[in-house]
């Protein structure tokens, strides 16, 4: 592989850097992918066995590119590099140690709109409002460290025992797992099985965006690297899951203090963006407060770079605006479609603008796959696609007892909390909720208050009979409409990934394509996604959409002060380059 001028210096550094902890800050665009595949390919030509080398990464998608950039190496033995996100690892290993068998829970994920009724399900006034035990549920997912003075592992304050105490039992009862479960659960497995193969099976252990992971995945890498090197890559002004998931930016900054004799590489030339959007990003990303004050610079012979700022009238006009002028730029050959990116803040005003763009006879395509299941379930004319979800799960799967949940809640002001409440009580000691539900619609059991329940059960019958005799794809079509605009998401995944088209295979399509999406890069349309979903994809040409008050940064009003803040600074890492 051909060494890129300027950049040599730094790549040779890393890949031939001592056993020493090795901390790589690399800014947007600064070459810190170029370099972690130099590293690996040293490792390699040094004769490491490459089934004790582990690359994490944070995303399917990144794991997908690293994966395309190591087979480009052409080195002996890469193909058995260990690689792939933590969350993964920690699937295969509790799998491979039965420690998920031996502790009875059942690897059935939970989505985020599942999390509501859950959370519902929870309340207590000790627990506070809806905010705050989400909060908790965050900070059981980072096991309970909340500050960068806190070590993960089991909750110390009693009140969070308490709240872990009913969320273990909820869990148990419906047979499900939070995804951030997954790695508190290894981390404590091998924590305390100090002699558990899985603690000395990598001699190196590389990972990238450090900044995005939390304190629990941060103590699980220790652990797995401890008889051998670590290296981590990462930037604490490229942190954007500290608000959803506990992400500890300061692991990064902070990582010489926790690992003695850290060997410090900075990349700190962005090489990929023009000279004029490298200063704006500096100059924003300076107003955040927590950072170490690092400037992004821009390569000497980068070129300056246009950057339009327009203000539109309305949304609808900006969206006409906004294809119109991608549209002639395609037209006049300055665009290519596959390197133009679209963001917005929101899925609705993303579908004006595809539509604008194919009216005008461009190929354009929306990603908005995060967004397709939210809503407010306890309203009916906002939970339509997340009914549907439920419905097409109890289809696949009728005794799955998280969909059932849901089902029963959906369109109450409440989930029927209470109702809900008093039929689990009742099938705790008595058996299946279904068997319960099907005795009470049949007179052959009563449980008080539990009307409501009862009749969306009755429902749900009405649903899985008249859908019984109909093909895979008739149930879809009838689920999804092909005329309803909240259906669209679904009907897109379903098209680009569904092989088979039967009820198992279209839900396994939609729930991994909704959980951990896989963007396409080598395309030959405009690609348009929210600002999170674009994080690291490369486009030679980026709209940015929506940049008005109150969309970007988005201010959640009922955060407290400090969370509003943080989550602020967190936006202006989104739209940095």
């Amino acid at each position: 592989m051909a060494w890129d001028d300027g950049l040599t210096g730094c790549a040779r550094d890393i890949a031939a850097s001592s056993e020493s902890p090795l901390r790589v800050v690399a800014g947007p665009g600064t070459g810190k992918t170029f370099a972690l595949m130099r590293r690996v390919a040293r490792l390699l030509e040094e004769g490491i066995d490459p089934k004790r080398i582990l690359l994490v990464t944070f995303t399917r998608m990144a794991a997908r590119d690293l994966e395309e950039e190591l087979k480009k190496l052409n080195t002996p033995g890469v193909e058995q590099v260990r690689k792939g996100t933590l969350h993964s690892f920690c699937f295969s290993t509790l799998s491979q140690a039965n420690a998920l068998g031996l502790t009875g829970r059942v690897p059935r994920p939970l989505l985020s709109f599942e999390e509501r009724f859950l959370l519902e399900d929870l309340k207590h006034d000790d627990f506070g409002d809806y905010y705050k035990r989400r909060d908790r549920l965050r900070a059981f997912g980072a096991a309970w460290a909340r500050e960068q003075d806190q070590d993960p592992g089991w909750p110390q304050d009693n009140t969070d025992r308490r709240f872990q105490g009913l969320l273990d039992e909820w869990l148990r009862f419906h047979q499900a797992m939070l995804i951030a479960e997954l790695v508190p659960v290894t981390l404590g497995y091998l924590r305390y099985n100090p002699g558990c193969p899985e603690r000395r099976q990598f001699d190196h252990v590389l990972v990238d965006e450090y900044q995005d992971l939390n304190r629990a995945e941060q103590s699980l890498i220790d652990l797995l690297s401890e008889r051998g090197s670590l290296t981590v890559i990462g930037d604490e002004d490229q942190s954007i899951y500290e608000s959803l998931r506990y992400a500890h930016p300061e692991g990064i900054s902070g990582f010489n203090e926790t690992h003695e004799g850290t060997c410090d590489i900075p990349l700190d030339v962005c090489r990929r963006c023009p000279t004029r959007i490298v200063t704006i990003a500096s100059e924003l990303i300076q107003n955040n407060l927590r950072r170490t004050g690092r400037v992004l610079t821009p390569k000497p012979d980068n070129c300056e770079g246009d950057i339009h700022v327009v203000q539109w009238p309305s949304m609808e006009s900006e969206a006409e605006g906004i294809a119109a002028f991608i549209s002639n730029k395609i037209v006049s050959g300055e665009f290519d479609p596959g390197k133009t990116l679209v963001l917005c803040p929101r899925r609705q005003f993303g579908y004006m603008i595809r539509d604008a763009l194919r009216e005008r006879g461009r190929s354009a395509h929306s990603f908005f796959h995060e967004q397709a299941l939210e809503g407010n379930p306890k309203r009916l004319d906002e939970c339509k696609a997340q009914e549907a979800f439920t419905l097409l799960t109890l289809l696949a799967n009728p005794d799955d007892r998280v969909a059932l949940r849901c089902w029963l809640g959906f369109g109450s002001p409440t989930l029927r909390t209470g109702e809900y409440q008093r039929l689990r009580e009742y099938c705790a000691r008595n058996g299946p909720p279904r068997e319960a539900l099907d005795a009470i619609i049949n007179g052959d059991l009563s449980i008080r208050y539990t009307t409501g329940v009862a009749d969306r059960y009755r429902l749900l019958i009405q649903h899985l009979e008249s859908l019984a005799m109909r093909s895979g794809r008739e149930i879809f079509d009838t689920i999804f409409p092909a005329d309803q605009e909240w259906a669209e998401p679904f009907r897109t995944i379903a098209e680009d990934s569904v092989e088979e088209w039967t009820v198992e295979k279209i839900l396994d399509a939609l729930r991994t394509n909704i959980t951990q999406p896989e963007l396409p890069s080598n395309v030959g349309y405009v690609r348009i996604m929210s600002l999170h979903k674009s994080k690291g994809l490369n486009a030679d040409h980026v709209i940015v959409t929506g940049f008005i008050e109150g969309l970007i940064p988005t201010r959640d009003e009922d955060l407290p002060f400090e969370e509003q803040m943080r989550y602020i600074e967190e936006q202006r890492s989104v739209v940095t380059p």
